[in-house]
């Protein structure tokens, strides 16, 4: 089990996710990977009964000093059996996260995984984490990124049907997310002249007009200079990822969700970290669902969510230097 060594600057939140599914397990094992030091920075939003549950299941024990505030209603939650109690928990535990940010107690959020349908069946008015914390953080722009060890690839747009892409792409959105992407290539990843690869949406990135417009109407011209960046694009998607695994680019801006995910989530799975750009706080996630199937079983594996506690531990260190 991999150790994570969080660094000494700000207070950390996590989230403990839907309680019926995996984040209970993911997040003992990785709270039990830390040393007392480092775990007196933590606080967990959740409850205790799922959590010494997951850590049950997956083979550790739950260290006795840790932080846990903001439950009560994912308290009798049982693994694998989502309902619209821990549907409304999950939001509770993520409501109290942000009130928390918002107040400056804590200087970054680490979420374990929700699901959008039993939030949604709780009354949770948003598509995701990412569009709420937006909201309720004051941030009129954010980025989704997901950081692996071979692939950075951010989003253009995040939890749209498939339709409305193309309709809901504008020069002016992609290139502000594109200018996000830069400052935090720089700021967070410590990469001082980053090589922005900007993905076509189109077959063959339009092929001249032949297979769309969009390509040159919408992404061309978001990509004049931006310094210390260089950007390149459109580009053709079916093979801009391989060059970008063999060190060609440093991040890829994708134009939607499942043109960016699949290839993140075919080579990084298990060390892939959900980031999202914009906020006033670092936020990070593993990059993987509620797991139902598993949850309980103690197979979950907690690569991602020790790798996205990592990175945020990371990028607080970077920032406050």
């Amino acid at each position: 089990m991999s150790v994570v060594t969080p660094g000494r600057r700000g207070r950390l939140g996590i989230t403990l996710g839907d309680p019926a599914g995996i984040g209970p397990e993911i997040v003992a094992a990785t709270l039990a990977a830390l040393g007392d030091e480092d775990r007196s920075r933590i606080t967990v939003y959740g409850d205790h009964g799922p959590l010494e549950r997951g850590a049950r299941a997956i083979g550790v024990t739950l260290p006795a000093d840790v932080l846990i505030v903001g439950g009560g209603t994912g308290a009798s939650a049982i693994a694998g059996k989502p309902d619209e109690q821990t549907g409304a928990a999950q939001v509770g535990y993520l409501e109290a996260a942000i009130a928390a940010a918002r107040a400056g107690e804590v200087a970054a959020l680490v979420t374990a995984p929700i699901s959008k349908t039993w939030a949604a069946r709780a009354g949770f008015a948003f598509p995701g984490h990412t569009e709420l914390l937006a909201a309720r953080l004051g941030a009129d722009h954010v980025v989704m990124l997901f950081a692996g060890p071979r692939l950075k690839v951010a989003l253009a747009t995040i939890h749209i049907p498939l339709a409305e892409v193309a309709r809901t792409l504008t020069t002016a959105s992609l290139r502000r997310t594109i200018e996000i992407l830069a400052a935090s290539l720089v700021r967070d990843f410590a990469i001082a002249l980053p090589r922005i690869g900007v993905v076509g949406l189109n077959p063959h990135a339009g092929e001249g007009g032949l297979l769309g417009t969009e390509d040159a109407a919408i992404i061309a011209p978001a990509l004049t200079a931006l310094p210390p960046a260089q950007l390149f694009g459109p580009l053709v998607a079916d093979a801009v990822f391989r060059d970008a695994m063999h060190g060609k680019y440093d991040a890829l801006v994708a134009m939607y969700h499942d043109q960016g995910l699949i290839p993140v989530k075919l080579v990084d799975f298990d060390e892939a970290v959900n980031v999202t750009l914009g906020l006033p706080i670092v936020r990070t996630s593993p990059d993987h669902g509620t797991a139902y199937d598993i949850a309980g079983s103690g197979t979950a594996r907690p690569i991602s969510m020790q790798r996205a506690l990592s990175l945020a531990i990371d990028m607080l260190e970077r920032r406050a230097s």
